[in-house]
């Protein structure tokens, strides 16, 4: 066989076609593929870290409604402001079945708190210790919100008895069934 200039260039362009086509066609390709890899893989850590997160957000969702729920039981414990001198009549009651003296009530302006109000009552009473710790107990207990602020206790000038001053505080709704 001759091997003329014909067969040379035929033999140099069957051997540089593989490599033409590696370099324009393939390499681009694997380049492309890799690409697409990379970003399949980044997308799935994207999907992994999004199905966390909405894992915690039906836990958070869970949370809220908890949250919720308390804060309606609590507003439920709020009465009316029509309804404070029914608990003023409680606190008297328990004040009386405790072994107090009837107590007397000083009220001052209510003072708005966040959406509700705060009425503060200045208390003056006076018995034996057992019965205004047990006041105290019996008084916690009740079903409304109330805080005991500035108490001073004193012994009585007569007797073995205490004179007790405290402002009770009494939160409500300012009407019926909404806050303001």
């Amino acid at each position: 066989m001759k091997f003329g200039l014909r067969e040379i260039v035929i033999f140099l362009v069957v051997l540089c076609l593989p490599l033409l086509s590696y370099f324009l066609i393939f390499k681009p390709q694997n380049q492309r593929i890799e690409d697409k890899r990379f970003e399949i893989q980044h997308k799935e850590e994207m999907l992994a870290l999004l199905r966390e997160e909405t894992s915690r957000n039906d836990d958070l969702a869970r949370a809220n409604q908890e949250i919720a729920d308390r804060v309606a039981e609590i507003e439920a414990r709020l009465p009316t402001g029509k309804e404070v001198d029914q608990i003023v009549r409680q606190v008297s009651e328990v004040a009386i079945e405790s072994g107090l003296q009837a107590p007397t009530f000083k009220s001052e302006k209510p003072i708005s708190a966040a959406q509700y109000f705060e009425q503060p009552l200045f208390v003056t009473t006076k018995g034996t210790f057992e019965g205004y710790y047990a006041f105290l107990l019996r008084l916690e207990r009740l079903p409304r919100i109330t805080r005991l602020v500035d108490m001073k206790v004193r012994r009585a000038k007569e007797d073995a008895e205490i004179e007790v001053d405290f402002t009770l505080s009494i939160y409500f709704r300012d009407d019926e069934g909404s806050a303001t």
